[in-house]
């Protein structure tokens, strides 16, 4: 009985204990370190050996003005046996903070003569010199340790920190080094890469990332020249010079075209057409297999169709006719039948014809997932036909044949949005609801977004008048008859003034005067929503687009960097923030990014 009790009081001393070390940690988070210096005193006076007790403590006096307190501790720290060289930086930074310069340095050379001494310790007093921005302190330390210690590597830490001084050349060289070495940093130094790289191929950084790469593949023939060219020409939008290096590529890596492939998708998805057409005729003329042939041709058809008129559709129906009749209408090919009965249904108005296509395309031989696939696309054209019920029977199907697949869960979001497109928004936001925590970062954010619209607009208006009119708007626009949508949307802003569902109609009306060209009205829009919106949720997408809206159509790109410099300010936890960044620095004319 002795025993459990003192067990018990144990496990009670010890629960306790933890909870005031979290507590303690969220005073100080808050900012309330008086608060936090009370509880963290006692943690650490129970645990002298725990340093980031010590610190702790250390950093709340430091945040309460109390140097002299602080300047104590530090020094009781270092008279004591054994050393830690860190604290050094720290009794440095101290005395930094009083604008004690002399003292600061000091220390700060005894903190690197420590490592010169001793090398194990470059990684300690490096780390506590970066975290107080000392990036040439840290940059001596390391190098130091590795002159001393050959077997020492603080490369990493190198390369970032050379970026963070401006020195490009020598962030680039040894993060090429290290890649060289081990291919397991190349996402590392591409993300790295990213934030000194843009559009502009006069861009400081773009220019001295290709002359490195080309001087080290004259050098040494290595195909990591060739693979970081490409990227690098990706992210100039030069997909000519990209194909160049990737042809390099497949003519030395067993003639694998997977990233001739991949540079096709991306220069089809940047709309590059010309481009990604010559791109794909080499993929088709260089696959090995059918099957990959076929894939080629898809692509060719993908693109035929985004540079055509509506007047060549009759030859782009007979081109898809003469595909299947040399590839065969089979199981196989059932890819190239859904696009092709997706050209009828939304490009040719031959819905009728595409629903009867694919529901005898779904009686085939076909694997669970390839029906689920194709009864997919049987459904987006049955809702495009505004057959509503029979859309969900089938998207229903999906979610019970394919469960634990992602087409279940989109299949589920469209059954959401049919709902609403109906105007049972009841039944949608249940859909949605459980959509919210899809393991698809995409589904569930898309789940989330017109999750919150419709509540939004049914708080005010429990008849849902003006919701019911948007998704109407809505549908018109998935239909592509644009100006019925546009006239739907004017209505609703006519006979819903001050209503919670301007700002989505702003928005949307915004997007299809982009789409039907009539730029400025598509301004008008973006300006409306920032001047009476300017704080709701859907600011950063009017800045955003109205920023590329001056910046790519109406050429004024003062106004765009304005909006840009206005996400980043106020929007700091939009999608947009890393773009609008990127393209802010690149208008205001940065050497690097």
């Amino acid at each position: 009985m002795r025993k459990f009790f003192f067990i018990s009081l144990l496990l009670v001393t010890a629960c306790s204990y933890g909870q005031n070390e979290l507590l303690a940690k969220n005073y100080f988070d808050r900012g309330e370190y008086e608060k936090a210096l009370t509880l963290f005193d006692k943690l650490y006076m129970v645990n002298p050996e725990r340093l980031d007790f010590f610190m702790f403590v250390l950093q709340s006096n430091q945040q309460l003005e109390r140097f002299e307190v602080a300047e104590r501790m530090l020094l009781e720290k270092l008279n004591s046996r054994r050393v830690n060289p860190q604290l050094f930086v720290e009794l440095g930074h101290n005395y930094s903070l009083q604008d004690k310069d002399s003292l600061s340095e000091v220390n700060y050379n005894k903190a690197i003569q420590y490592v010169k001494e001793n090398p194990v310790y470059a990684y300690i007093v490096g780390k506590s010199f970066e975290e107080y921005s000392l990036l040439d302190q840290a940059v001596n330390v390391y190098e130091t340790a590795m002159e001393l210690d050959p077997g020492k590597d603080y490369n990493v830490q190198l390369a970032r920190i050379y970026g963070e001084l401006g020195n490009l050349e020598k962030m680039f060289d040894t993060y090429l080094s290290l890649m060289s070495k081990n291919p397991a940093y190349r996402p590392l130094a591409k993300r790295n890469f990213s934030q000194y790289v843009t559009e502009d191929p006069e861009n400081e950084g773009n220019v001295l990332l290709r002359k490195i790469l080309l001087k080290r593949s004259q050098a040494e023939p290595d195909l990591l020249f060739n693979e970081l060219l490409s990227w690098l020409f990706i992210q100039q939008k030069d997909f000519k010079k990209a194909f160049a290096q990737e042809k390099a590529i497949y003519k030395r890596n067993d003639e694998d075209l997977g990233g001739i492939i991949d540079l096709a998708l991306i220069a089809i998805s940047e709309e590059s057409y010309e481009q990604a057409r010559e791109i794909v005729e080499f993929i088709i003329s260089e696959a090995p297999t059918t099957d990959l042939a076929l894939q080629g041709q898809q692509y060719r058809m993908r693109i035929l169709l985004e540079t055509s008129e509506k007047s060549d559709y009759p030859l782009i129906e007979k081109e898809f006719q003469s595909l299947l009749d040399g590839y065969g209408r089979s199981p196989q090919t059932y890819s190239l039948r859904i696009d092709y009965n997706h050209f009828l249904a939304f490009s040719s108005n031959k819905k009728q014809q595409a629903i009867e296509n694919l529901k005898a395309l779904a009686r085939e031989d076909l694997t669970i997932y390839q029906q689920a696939r194709v009864k997919m696309e049987l459904a987006d054209i049955l809702v495009f036909d505004e057959k509503f019920n029979e859309a969900l029977i089938y998207y229903s199907q999906i979610q019970k044949n394919v469960k634990n697949d992602i087409l279940a869960q989109e299949a589920r979001f469209k059954v959401a949005k049919t709902s609403y497109y109906k105007g049972d928004f009841q039944w949608a936001q249940l859909q949605l609801d459980v959509l919210k925590k899809s393991a698809s970062q995409l589904i569930s954010n898309d789940a989330m977004e017109l999750s919150l619209m419709i509540r939004d607009n049914s708080l005010e208006d429990s008849t849902q008048t003006a919701l019911k009119k948007f998704a109407r708007a809505d549908l018109l626009a998935l239909q592509k008859r644009n100006s019925e949508a546009i006239l739907a949307l004017n209505e609703i802003l006519e006979n819903h003034k001050g209503e919670k569902i301007e700002d989505e109609v702003l928005l949307k009306l915004g997007k299809l005067y982009e789409e039907t060209k009539q730029y400025e009205k598509a301004e008008a829009s973006y300006l409306k929503l920032i001047e009476f919106y300017g704080s709701d949720i859907l600011s950063d997408d009017a800045h955003f687009r109205l920023a590329k809206l001056y910046e790519d159509v109406l050429l004024q790109p003062e106004k765009a960097r304005k909006l840009y410099e206005a996400i980043i300010f106020n929007f700091a936890d939009s999608i947009y923030f890393v773009e609008a960044r990127k393209r802010f620095r690149m208008l205001r004319g940065d050497a690097i990014n």
